[in-house]
Order: C-alpha cells, then sequence, then structure tokens
C-alpha cells in the first residue's frame, strides 16, 4: 500500500513537473504580474494643481522671448506620418496636423542622433551633449527584465534571433533606482528657468527618477511623469489590445506594466491618469498652456505613444478603418491619437493668441 502510494506522489510530481516546465513562460509572467501589481499602490485620478500663470502678460508679444514646446513621439516611423511616405497602410492614415507643422515650419530630411538607444538619446535631448560625455550610455531596465526576457525567448518557437542574459555583467551595474542622467548635468530647463521662464514636463521621462534626477529636481517647475506604461487598462471597455505572441519583451510589458502617473514625486504617490494616455497628456498640456499664456513656457510633451504595447481606443480603431493585420490597425489608431494630439496643441495656441 505504502509503495503504491509513493508511486502515485511520484506520477503526481512528474505531471505537476511537466505540466510547469510547458507552462514555465505563463507562470514566470504571473510572477511578474503580481511583483506588479504588488510593488506600488496606484490610487485613483486627481486633478493636477498646475500653478495659474500672470493674469496680464508680462510685455507685449513682440517683446517678450518666445514659448517652447517640444513634442516627441516614440517609437514612430519615420514614414508613418504622411509628410514623408504618404502614410501608413498604403496612404490610408493620413497625419493631418503633423503635414500641418511640417507645411508651416520647417522639415528636416535628415538628422542625427546622439545614441542609438532609448534614454541616452533623450538625454542628448535635454543636455545637447554626448552619453560618451555624460556617462548616462545605456537604457535602464527594471531590475530582472534582462534575466527574464531571456527566459521568456528560450520557451518560444518565433524564429527571432537568440537572446543572450549576461548574470555577471548585470551583478556588476548599479541599481535600477540609481540609473539615469547624472544630477550634476545641466537641461535645457534649468537653463530656460533661469531666464524667467515658467518649465513643464508631461509623459515620458526615462532619464532617472530618485538621487536628483527626477524632472521636477532636473529644472522643471513642474512634472507630470507617466509611472508605468499602460495607456488604459487592458480590461478597459473603451481599448483594444494587439499583443505581440511572437515577441518576448512585448509579453514583458504587458506583465510588467500598469496604469500610472505621478506628479512631482518621481516613483512615489502613483494615480491613474485621467483618460487614454495619449490624451490624458494632451489634456494636462492644453491647461499648462492655457495657465501660462502671459509668460514665456517651456512646455516638454514627451508621449509614449507609438510605443508598445500596443493600445487604442476603440473610437481610433473604429475611425482607420479595416487595416489588416489586427497589430497594424491598432498601431494606425495609435498614430491618429497621436496626430490628433499636435491638432490640439496647434488649435490651442491659436485661441490663445499664441500662435
Amino acid at each position: 500500500m505504502f509503495k503504491k502510494t509513493l508511486l502515485s506522489l511520484l506520477v503526481l510530481v512528474l505531471v505537476a513537473g511537466a505540466l510547469a516546465w510547458i507552462k514555465r513562460t505563463d507562470i514566470l509572467l504571473a510572477l511578474v504580474k503580481y511583483k506588479t501589481e504588488t510593488e506600488h499602490v496606484v490610487e485613483p485620478n486627481r486633478k493636477i494643481p498646475w500653478p495659474q500663470g500672470p493674469a496680464q502678460p508680462m510685455a507685449e508679444k513682440g517683446e517678450r522671448p518666445p514659448n517652447i514646446i517640444l513634442i516627441v513621439a516614440d517609437d514612430l516611423g519615420y514614414n508613418d506620418i504622411s509628410t514623408f511616405g504618404g502614410g501608413l497602410a498604403d496612404g490610408r492614415v493620413k497625419t493631418p496636423s503633423i503635414d500641418q507643422l511640417a507645411n508651416d515650419g520647417v522639415v528636416f530630411n535628415q538628422s542625427y542622433s546622439g545614441a542609438s538607444t532609448c534614454a541616452p538619446s533623450r538625454a542628448m535631448l535635454m543636455t545637447g551633449r554626448y552619453p560618451t560625455r555624460t556617462g548616462f550610455e545605456f537604457t535602464p531596465t527594471p531590475a530582472g527584465m534582462g534575466k527574464m526576457v531571456s527566459a521568456i525567448s528560450k520557451g518560444m518557437d518565433n524564429n527571432l534571433p537568440p537572446s543572450f542574459y549576461d548574470a555577471e555583467l548585470e551583478a556588476s551595474q548599479p541599481p535600477y533606482e540609481e540609473k539615469g542622467l547624472p544630477a550634476a548635468e545641466v537641461t535645457i530647463a534649468e537653463m530656460l528657468k533661469a531666464k524667467g521662464y515658467y518649465t513643464a514636463h508631461i509623459g515620458k521621462w526615462h532619464l532617472g527618477r530618485t538621487n536628483g534626477m527626477a524632472p521636477h529636481q532636473q529644472g522643471f517647475d513642474d512634472s507630470l511623469l507617466m509611472a508605468s506604461g499602460l495607456y488604459l487598462p487592458e480590461d478597459d471597455p473603451n481599448v483594444v489590445n494587439a499583443k505581440l505572441d511572437f515577441d518576448p519583451i512585448d509579453k514583458f510589458l504587458w506583465a510588467g506594466l500598469n496604469y500610472a502617473a505621478s506628479f512631482n514625486s518621481g516613483d512615489e504617490d502613483r494615480f491613474e491618469p485621467g483618460g487614454y494616455l495619449t490624451d490624458y497628456w494632451t489634456d494636462e498640456s492644453i491647461k499648462v498652456i492655457e495657465a501660462n499664456k502671459n509668460q514665456p513656457f517651456f512646455l516638454y510633451l514627451a508621449h509614449w505613444g507609438v510605443h508598445t504595447p500596443l493600445q487604442a481606443t476603440r473610437e481610433d480603431y473604429e475611425a482607420v478603418g479595416d487595416i489588416v493585420p489586427h497589430r497594424k490597425r491598432v498601431y494606425a489608431a495609435m498614430i491618429r491619437a497621436l496626430d490628433r494630439s499636435v491638432g490640439r496643441i496647434i488649435n490651442t495656441l491659436e485661441e490663445q493668441g499664441l500662435a
């Protein structure tokens, strides 16, 4: 009897082990999601207390310094706007507001990035210095992301090049929280603030959140920060999601991100944004413009769109039409939202007499 019981237990252990091996990717992702949901408390949405500028103009329009608005898109294809190449889906998805900027302004047909990777190129925009000078040469990723993505990749049959994880190299790195643009570096926000500008950051930062590296510690009077990375909760009735089953990084993002922002607090005091992220950043940017129309201001609007995870509003998804495959249609809808953002900013400037 004892031997039969022992044999049955052994069979159960073997079966459980086999199932765990087969489902190892799902188990890993579930652990990541659990950590994401328990690591930070995300409070309900709240009103942002943007300060109100002067009630009267500080100087006549032609005598005051120019207002500066820097809008940055993330992972947007060069030929996915209609100014260059006609637009996505053989020209079906137009970007009229971005095209208007091009038509009314200056178009650069060639450009050179300060770095070939995400965060260091953003640091270049803020400082005008090469990463080799600032020492910020690599894109920070959360602790364990490299190891997790490598493990997920090995459990997939996706015909992508194999991933490599260097545990020794990661062990030699400083903690994720300490990585970023050194606080001693001088940003464009600091320079403009010294010249009497009101400075505001809205959206993505990726240049550090602690030890003097957060936006509100690097020259911005106020910072509405993207604290995580979902455009809307995954189960929101107004969102359409497109998951890239062939991409291990995309799998990690869906598990490792939530829907959160913070205001002048770096990585702390998280709360839910007020709507689809691209639209929310735009809503708040308009408030900044309206509040500071009578003084010089620098607004850095750093959109997350159209970076993965691919999420679009249902309205935009329906508006772009029957584009295939599904992921391309969601991406097209995200571009539509991005173009709408630019249009709303332009309209606000015109309405406030700032154009």
